[in-house]
């Protein structure tokens, strides 16, 4: 018998698994002929008014060394005094170097988290993000439970709901991400301060997965909400069970650095940090010193003014075409820069999202099926059909001129 026998199949996650379908018809990120609408990160070159973007490492010789497991002190600091800065001016309780970690990603960053978690039950969204699938079944202290979002209610969740869900359920973890993916629900001022009072008063943890905190297009009596971290309505940093995941991947358009933080109190600073000294060792030493400057006001300020400029724009495009097309949207998104939307209504043989997919990828457009985000740790629901298997998360992440030519593609594909 062979020894790879002892090695299981790993399941692909969604974007992993729609790339490499692609691959399979020629697909390369360098090829222009493609328009990659399932891609999970932003257009990373200039935009205009943005931050000027790095366009080259200097490392001197030091920055060859292992960086600490934790990350660099000074890189630490910066992002603690960031959320300082931004979220908790004039409050009591402050973050220090000591409440961040820093790791190579932001998979790796959660990787680390649930290897920290004991055996305890861990709430997760359906849908959502998914990589929290295989992330939810290889560690198996704990017992992942699902709570179900439903589209009728415009992924609504409230905080009675959530409160409901962790009594009955005796949760004391819950995960998501906020602004979610791939919905566009996003949980933001008094709503977000009353689920982190919640998990407070209920001594539950807070996972929240903010990568795409800066995106935000949801509006309150009019005016755009800020950028949205529950670090705002944090009492206690060393006592809040509230833990923070975001990087540099989506909110400063460096996914390529794969440089994450983890932010919360210090006794979970520790564990996911002895997680890392087995896990990954730690992160690159130069990216880390390169993203230092990246946490200062004005470059924060002007990406985020930038990404907004732009990728409303892009939102609004791309909202439109697919309305226009029969695509139904539950909930126009509310933050991250992904559309989420049912094919149910398009013609045989599009109408589901493996199917529309299959058909788009001939086409050179590149989508991601609904049923990759109905995310099933364990496959424990084995053989029943996805509650979402006919809806289909498509990105504008890129530019414009490739959702332009996309949705032309998809016209011609949708109109025959």
């Amino acid at each position: 018998m062979s020894s790879i026998t002892a090695f299981r199949a790993v399941p692909r996650t969604g974007v992993i698994f729609v790339t490499s379908e692609a691959e399979r018809l020629g697909y390369r990120a360098s090829d222009p002929s493609w328009c990659n609408l399932g891609q999970g990160q932003p257009e990373t070159g200039p935009l205009p008014d943005g931050a000027p973007r790095i366009e080259r490492l200097d490392i001197p010789t030091d920055a060859y060394e292992y960086a600490p497991v934790a990350g660099l002190p000074d890189l630490r600091a910066a992002v603690a005094d960031a959320y300082n800065r931004r979220f908790r001016r004039g409050l009591k309780s402050q973050y220090s170097a000591e409440n961040v970690a820093i790791c190579g990603g932001g998979r790796l960053a959660l990787a680390r988290a649930a290897v920290a978690l004991g055996e305890v039950n861990l709430g997760h969204f359906l849908p959502d993000y998914t990589a929290y699938e295989e992330l939810l079944s290889v560690f198996r202290l704990f017992n992942p439970i699902p709570i179900l979002l439903e589209g009728e209610r415009r992924y609504h969740f409230s905080v009675d709901d959530l409160r409901r869900e962790i009594l009955g359920r005796g949760l004391s973890a819950v995960l998501l991400s906020n602004p979610c993916n791939p919905t566009g629900r996003t949980i933001a001022g008094s709503e977000l301060a009353a689920w982190v009072a919640t998990a407070r008063t209920l001594d539950c943890s807070l996972l929240m997965d903010e990568f795409y905190s800066h995106y935000i297009w949801k509006t309150v009596d009019g005016t755009q909400t800020p950028i949205v971290s529950a670090a705002a309505y944090v009492e206690d940093v060393e006592k809040d069970p509230v833990v923070i995941f975001d990087g540099l991947t989506k909110n400063w358009r460096y996914p390529g650095m794969r440089i994450s933080w983890t932010i919360g109190p210090r006794q979970v600073i520790d564990a996911v940090a002895s997680a890392g000294s087995f896990l990954d060792g730690g992160g690159s030493r130069p990216a880390q010193q390169a993203a230092i400057p990246l946490l200062e006001d004005t470059i924060i300020d002007s990406e985020t003014h930038a990404i907004r400029r732009t990728f409303a724009a892009k939102r609004q495009f791309l909202l439109d075409a697919l309305t226009d097309l029969g695509v139904t949207v539950d909930l126009p998104t509310e933050g991250g820069f992904y559309v989420w939307g049912s094919v149910a209504h398009l013609p045989d043989g599009l109408n589901d999202g493996m199917s529309f997919f299959q058909r788009a990828l001939a086409e050179k457009v590149i989508t991601v099926p609904g049923q990759f985000f109905d995310i099933n740790p364990g496959n424990r629901r084995h053989g029943r059909a996805s509650r979402f298997e006919r809806h289909v998360r498509f990105s504008f992440g890129p530019s414009l001129d490739v959702l332009q030519t996309a949705v032309g593609r998809l016209s011609a594909l949708v109109r025959g």
